[in-house]
This record gives C-alpha cells, sequence and structure tokens, in this order.
C-alpha cells in the first residue's frame, strides 16, 4: 500500500509482550496506533512470532489471527540470537519504535537511541524517544 501524499509510511516492531499488553488492555489497534504512529506497518521478526505462538499453546485469546492478518513477517537477523538484541539493532537502525512493556528492553532502546510505544494504565499507547 502506497502511502498518500503527506502521508509518511511508518513501521512499529511487534515484541511479543508488547501485543499481549496490547491486547489484555482490550486496546482497538488502528485506534491506539494512530494516536501515537498514524498507520503504521505491523512488523513481527520471526523470534517473536515464535514466542506468541508458544504462548498461545498455554492462554488464548492473544488474536493471533488478527496480528497475522495485519503484520508483515520479518526474517530474524542472521548471526543474532536473542530477540531483545534484534530489535533493538532494527529501532536504532530504521528509526522504528518496538511496541513492548518489557522495562529491560525499553531501557536498552533509550540507552542505544531507539524508541518504543508502551501500553498505559489509561489504557492507550504513548511514544517514547
Amino acid at each position: 500500500m502506497e502511502p498518500s501524499r503527506g502521508e509518511v509510511m511508518s513501521s512499529v516492531l511487534i515484541d511479543a509482550c508488547g501485543w499481549v499488553a496490547l491486547v489484555d488492555a482490550r486496546l482497538n489497534l488502528d485506534v491506539a496506533m494512530a494516536s501515537v504512529a498514524g498507520s503504521p506497518r505491523l512488523l513481527v521478526l520471526d523470534s517473536v512470532n515464535a514466542e506468541l505462538q508458544k504462548l498461545s499453546q498455554t492462554r488464548g485469546g492473544l488474536l493471533l489471527d488478527l496480528l497475522e492478518q495485519r503484520s508483515e513477517r520479518m526474517s530474524d537477523i542472521e548471526g543474532m540470537k536473542h530477540t531483545d538484541d534484534m530489535l533493538v539493532e532494527l529501532s536504532v537502525e530504521s528509526g522504528w519504535p518496538v511496541l513492548t512493556v518489557d522495562r529491560r528492553l525499553k531501557e536498552r532502546l533509550v540507552s542505544a537511541g531507539g524508541s518504543y510505544i508502551e501500553v498505559t494504565s489509561g489504557p492507550s499507547l504513548r511514544l517514547v524517544g
């Protein structure tokens, strides 16, 4: 989908805990994202998808069908084993924020010059960085 004139097509990287927090807060994906990122492409690393698939075996209601329909899958970064390392690298390199509630990941993103979107107790989303 081409962005219309004046609209920048942004992207948001999805972390497993960020997606779970968004679902648990019962936020409407489009409305919540619009307030912080417009209509972004949602990007899901293969390793994040694997985490979510594993989690869905013990926990229902994760709306993985919705995530699958609305996101694009990205291959993991070759040579990197840890999902958080990949998310930090991609955020800093591309300027894409990461949807996450993981405190350690948020600290790493900010110190490396990346950014994140978090689910607040509002419930709403907030862009930091």
